[in-house]
């Protein structure tokens, strides 16, 4: 480890000289998506993307959302077993939020007219999967600490994505409410998650489970699959059905 790492965070010895809310503002400081992250949500935006677009989007989710619950589950077990209550609640929370949002999906399907016979030969995207496959990476490799600081550094950007997503859907395309309420769920504030993962981190930090430097690392991770998501649904933007 070279003095300047030392300098950001993680000294050699003793206490880390860091707090959960620290952490938080690194997160947020060093992580921010560049204003040209997401191709994708732009084109949503002005109505120039195709419906096929916004149906392969909705497709993509129908996996992302079950892989990311499992994965979340397993994150909520081993923090319970290793002693880590808040880790488990937290990771605990975000699978409950996944298994709601995967109950909206069926409305945007059936906006985006998509039959279930599209939907069970749909073949997804290998950019498009990434971000989950390393969810689930970081499921049974990570330190539970250091993936919420990971995940809840990329959580207002997703949050501003949908609420995007959500308004320009209504707006542009004319879905109804009930389609766009899986967008709708997860651009709402979610204060009672934020106060979880702050005792999740508060919780790393006194037990000394917590690398800042490891948690950036998944986090721009993370960053970056989730770039090559929107990236491949920008790669359907003419498409007219799935």
């Amino acid at each position: 480890m070279t003095p300047k790492s030392r300098g950001q965070g993680e000294p050699p010895a003793g206490r880390p000289k860091f707090t959960a809310r620290d952490l938080l503002a690194r997160a947020a400081a060093e992580l921010l998506p560049a204003p040209d992250a997401n191709p994708f949500v732009p084109l949503v935006a002005d109505g120039t993307a195709g419906r096929g677009a916004v149906a392969a989007l909705a497709l993509e989710q129908c996996r992302v959302i079950p892989a990311d619950r499992r994965a979340f589950l397993h994150l909520a077990a081993r923090s319970a077993t290793a002693g880590l209550p808040a880790a488990a609640a937290f990771f605990s929370t975000l699978a409950e939020g996944e298994r709601i949002a995967a109950d909206r999906l069926d409305a945007l399907l059936d906006a985006c007219r998509v039959s279930a016979e599209q939907a069970r030969e749909y073949e997804p995207m290998a950019n498009c999967q990434a971000y989950p496959a390393y969810v689930a990476w970081l499921a049974l490799n990570a330190a539970p600490a250091d993936v919420v600081l990971a995940l809840t550094a990329n959580f207002t950007a997703w949050g501003g994505y949908c609420a995007t997503l959500a308004g320009a859907l209504r707006t542009r395309y004319g879905f109804p409410d009930e389609a766009c309420a899986f967008f709708d769920f997860f651009a709402g504030p979610a204060p009672d998650l934020d106060r979880e993962a702050l005792a999740a981190l508060e919780e790393g930090v006194s037990g000394g489970g917590v690398t800042p430097r490891t948690a950036l690392g998944q986090g721009r991770l993370l960053q970056e699959y989730e770039g090559m998501f929107w990236t491949g649904l920008a790669g359907r933007a003419d498409a007219v059905r799935p």
